[in-house]
């Protein structure tokens, strides 16, 4: 087995297990078992379970941030469109049996206060889904930063409380509340200068 086909490996089982069940809960044996990689070959592509774990972190976020993308891509006939096909996204996750919430959050609560690395690729996850939403909402007259601020804490509050409530309902609501946003910062809006 060549390193990135390990590594590959290495952090698509660290991602189901770190995901569903915590990241303190899973061993680095456990990971070997389910990566199918020798313990050997796991030290030598992440000498630490943080390296893992922030590494995994990284991983996720590329792959969560690139299903969202293609999704608002394929989903938004207009600029006006996109903040409500991220909350539909969000939907159809939230509706996955799998779904815990959000990696990043449930990575900084066990580990951002002792873990610089962790505290470190959560906040960078959020200032890309930021950076995201602004680049989404450009197009619309009102502030673009403060729009995509306020939709940023929707999706943050949607995901917590449906992770917490079960209630996949959880993101139509933000939805609703994203598209009265927008509405509110397009001509003729209250957010319009």
């Amino acid at each position: 087995m060549q390193q990135e086909e390990a590594r590959v490996r290495l952090l698509d089982a660290a991602e189901e297990l770190f995901y569903a069940r915590g990241i303190q809960a899973v061993g680095m044996d456990e990971i070997r078992g389910a990566s199918g990689v020798s313990l050997k070959r796991l030290y030598q592509s992440f000498p630490s379970k943080h390296e893992l774990v922030e590494a995994y972190l990284r991983h996720r976020d590329e792959r969560w941030r690139a299903g969202l993308a293609d999704y608002v891509e394929a989903h938004a006939a207009t600029p006006q469109d996109a903040p409500a096909a991220v909350f539909d996204w969000l939907h159809t996750w939230f509706t996955d049996p799998g779904f815990r919430g959000c990696a990043f959050i449930n990575a900084y609560g066990e580990l951002g206060a002792v873990s610089e690395g962790v505290a470190r690729a959560a906040r960078d996850h959020k200032d890309a889904v930021h950076a995201y939403l602004t680049g989404l909402v450009q197009e619309i007259p009102a502030a673009p930063e403060a729009l995509a601020g306020q939709l940023a804490l929707l999706l943050d509050g949607a995901i917590t409380t449906a992770t917490i409530s079960g209630d996949p309902d959880t993101a139509l609501r933000a939805r609703e509340a994203a598209v009265a946003l927008v509405a509110a910062a397009g001509p003729g809006g209250t957010g319009s200068g």
